[in-house]
């Protein structure tokens, strides 16, 4: 059984420090938009108000080439953002990998092109009076193309931050001349361990001065049919990572995902299969995320050092609804090789158990049952708590309360546990069911 009190351990001592600093901060949410392909301009301003309603700034257009679904909708978030007022904004990170080609730098449907037709709307967001652009990797031969002075900058003025996290820290040291910041991708722990911020702190080290971007991710199973299938350990993380935030103390958050249901992040609304990647929609189909926005509000206003007025108990719940042995692996392995990291095992990697959450206006007592097995207590603090408890053999419908002086304040179930995949492929499924009150 692990145990936790982020009030008392992880949030309370590095808010004060993040309450000195006076930067304006931010936060992000990375949105694939590959995976919107049956978006209308409604569907982004339903986006757009659900995300600007937990208090995030704005989203990370990741873009692939070439890729015919992008120019459409980018054209449909600009104009969603435009017609609620421009207080949300969006911004381009140019993926260099996930369509097949690499960027170009000028000339129709580039860089340049994308940053020239909307760098002028008053929903692209500014840093420093720059549009801000980040990258999905671009390094060896495309890195010439953002210097300064290079083809991109020369055309269009940014405060660049892209990620090239395929260099590493000590990688990217000859190139801060071509960078005004740097963003992470490596949010996700290797193995059978869970993440910690030690990567983040090496990355500030070589920026120096330089803005960095911070990755928050909840979880990843990635399961798109066509290459290899893996799992790296979420658990925990989703809690872990935003305390994180507090001790790393970044200029910027982005949230990977909004939207990336092949790799099991996604936060956002599931509308459509058609806009999940072949093969993971067995895994994503009655697998909502969705509850993993409900504590955003507060986390962001942590991160950027501002109060936040607890006015009602809550709880946040999430874990995948069958032992990883009650089902096959199906080919899906823990870590990637082509990563650079040593495979295992995926049901090393993945805890069987559930993993919780309660933000609590006073201390309180938190009930966790699974079934009909017996109540298992923890004591909250006022504040932020997360916990996690493992199935040990347990199986039914998990309830969650609050309870203070003997009355209950609040209480939610989740989906049944079962002692074997429900999948029809037989496949264990790794993705997160997540819920909350």
């Amino acid at each position: 059984m692990k145990v936790s009190s982020y009030f008392s351990l992880a949030f309370w001592l590095p808010v004060q420090a993040a309450t000195l600093c006076s930067a304006q901060k931010y936060a992000f949410a990375h949105v694939v938009v590959g995976n919107t392909a049956a978006h209308t301009q409604e569907t982004w301003a339903n986006d757009i108000s659900l995300a600007a309603a937990c208090g995030i700034d704005a989203f990370v257009l990741n873009m692939g080439y070439p890729d015919s679904n992008i120019p459409t909708q980018v054209a449909n978030a600009f104009a969603a953002a435009e017609a609620a007022g421009s207080s949300f904004k969006l911004l381009f990170a140019f993926d260099y990998l996930g369509g097949g080609q690499t960027w170009p730098a000028t000339g129709s449907n580039s860089v340049v092109s994308y940053l020239q037709e909307y760098q002028g709307s008053a929903a692209y967001f500014k840093y420093n009076g720059l549009p801000f652009v980040s990258t999905f990797e671009g390094t060896g031969a495309n890195i010439a193309d953002w210097a300064q002075g290079g083809a991109i900058r020369s055309a269009v003025p940014v405060y660049f931050v892209p990620d090239w996290s395929s260099l590493g820290p000590t990688g990217i040291q000859q190139y801060l001349d071509n960078i005004d910041g740097f963003f992470n991708w490596g949010m996700w722990p290797d193995g059978a361990s869970n993440m910690t911020d030690s990567l983040d702190k090496q990355y500030q080290s070589v920026l120096g001065s330089k803005s960095y971007m911070m990755g928050v991710s909840p979880w990843f199973f990635h399961s798109a049919s066509g290459g290899k299938d893996w799992v790296w350990r979420g658990d925990d993380l989703w809690a872990d990572r935003w305390a994180e935030t507090l001790d790393v103390n970044p200029e910027f958050v982005q949230i990977v995902s909004w939207n990336d249901f092949a790799e099991a992040h996604y936060i956002g609304p599931i509308y459509t299969d058609s806009e999940i990647a072949a093969g993971s929609a067995i895994y994503v189909d009655g697998m909502p995320h969705e509850s993993w926005r409900d504590f955003i509000p507060y986390y962001i206003a942590k991160f950027k050092g501002s109060t936040f007025d607890i006015s009602r108990d809550q709880m946040q719940y999430w874990y995948h609804p069958a032992p990883t042995t009650g089902g096959s692996t199906c080919g899906v392995v823990g870590n990637n090789a082509d990563q650079s990291q040593s495979e295992l095992s995926p049901n090393l990697v993945v805890e069987d158990g559930v993993f919780f959450s309660a933000l609590l206006s006073s201390a309180a007592k938190v009930h966790v049952q699974i079934g009909t097995n017996p109540i298992t207590e923890y004591d909250g603090a006022e504040g932020i708590n997360h916990w996690s408890q493992p199935f040990n053999g347990q199986t039914g419908v998990p309830t969650f309360s609050v309870v203070r002086n003997g009355v209950t304040s609040g209480s939610g179930t989740g989906i049944e546990i079962t002692a074997s995949t429900t999948l029809s492929n037989g496949c264990t499924n790794y993705n997160a069911w997540v819920g909350s009150f």
